[in-house]
């Protein structure tokens, strides 16, 4: 067992993650600045289902399991603050999820933009920094998003790649090119810790991953106070959560543009798998690894096909509609990235079939009157 340092702990990933440790055994810390709700407070969104503080969720956790969480409350761009935390705890493990999550957030505007690039860069600089000065033997284990490489005309490698050039050979960072402020700040992250991993002897494994579905771990369902949150608006919402909170409501699906773009997805169950994985693999002092974390690739179209055929098994008649694309991307474009490292490392997939689309219907239906319409469609424009 070990000490574990989990940073973004109240968020959509943090919570469950937080969680699945202490239930293995760990010690575990964690912490958070509460941005993501300045900001659905500020944009007049909430998660379909309410969910509890991280102070809450945090004590009704410690009541009924032997193993306790420690939490603070900490900005990173507070560097002393994070400086004391990592003195204090020593982790052997940081996992690193405090970082502004919305792509569409981050091209709202200059003040969106400007958040996003420095709570999430300058946030991670601090923390690079502080594991210098206190833990240098940490592994920081960072969640990064497939969205750093855009969709190139070629292959996409695990985070390097071998170029050949003039006769010459070498093995370079893989090309980045981001489709929004969020996943830029994204690239800059990785740059900013493989320079430190490179100058300064600090290890670190980046997780490249797809878009996350689903609402359940073994851990929330213990008790429904320690739910996590579930977001359909336009802002935080996956293009699969939207789709199923459309079909619970009996409306047509909306499709952004043509419906080509192809991403990566996982469960979220798979997400912790990933994690876990990479936690009890680290590298060597120096090394940065990157590995690509999603099970299944997807075009738009293929998810809406997917929620469409669940909700005829349910007897909802709906349909798909395609309305103008808000972002600035390549609709139609060739996508086949890589993703062997956490095969190879043990992962068991979990599968987007049919009766879990099902289920997650149901599950939405039953909040159905919760949700506000406003806030499904598209309301930033990526160019204007």
């Amino acid at each position: 067992m070990s000490k574990i340092l989990i940073l973004g702990g109240d968020g959509y990933l943090g919570w469950p993650t937080t969680m699945y440790f202490s239930a293995l055994g760990h010690e575990v810390h964690t912490l958070d600045n509460f941005s993501k709700r300045k900001i659905e407070f500020e944009s007049g969104i909430t998660p379909l289902v309410h969910v509890r503080t991280l102070n809450q969720r945090v004590n009704i956790w410690n009541k009924n399991q032997d193993n306790k969480i420690k939490y603070y409350s900490c900005d990173l761009l507070n560097h002393r603050l994070i400086y004391d935390i990592l003195e204090e705890v020593k982790p052997e493990t940081i996992i690193h999820y405090a970082e502004q999550p919305s792509a569409p957030y981050s091209m709202m505007g200059r003040e969106a933009c400007f958040f996003t690039q420095q709570n999430n860069v300058m946030g991670n600089l601090n923390l690079l920094f502080a594991m210098k000065k206190n833990c240098p033997d940490a592994h920081l284990v960072k969640l990064g998003t497939m969205g750093e490489y855009g969709t190139p005309n070629i292959d996409i490698e695990e985070g390097w790649i071998e170029i050949e050039h003039n006769g010459r050979k070498d093995r370079v960072l893989y090309p980045k090119k981001p489709g929004s402020f969020y996943h830029l700040s994204k690239v800059h992250d990785s740059h900013n810790i493989e320079f430190c991993c490179r100058n300064w002897g600090l290890r670190s494994t980046d997780l490249n991953q797809g878009f996350v579905y689903g609402l359940d771990t073994k851990e929330t369902e213990l008790d429904e106070k320690l739910n996590t949150s579930f977001h359909y608006d336009h802002i935080f919402g996956t293009v699969l959560n939207r789709f199923v909170t459309q079909a619970a409501l009996n409306e047509s699906l909306t499709i952004y543009g043509k419906g080509n773009q192809k991403r990566g997805a996982l469960d979220i169950r798979d997400t912790l798998q990933c994690v876990e994985i990479a936690s009890n693999n680290p590298p060597k002092k120096g090394e940065f690894e990157v590995y690509n974390q999603y099970t299944e690739i997807f075009s738009i179209n293929e998810i809406a096909d997917r929620v469409l055929q669940a909700a005829s098994e349910m007897n909802l008649n709906i349909s798909k509609k395609n309305i103008p694309n808000p972002r600035n991307e390549m609709e139609d474009h060739y996508y086949n990235p890589k993703n062997e490292n956490l095969k190879n490392l043990g992962l068991k997939e979990y599968k987007l079939d049919n009766e879990f689309v099902k289920n997650l219907i149901s599950k939405v239906t039953t909040h159905k009157d919760e949700v506000d319409k406003n806030i499904i469609y598209p309301d930033v424009k990526w160019s204007k």
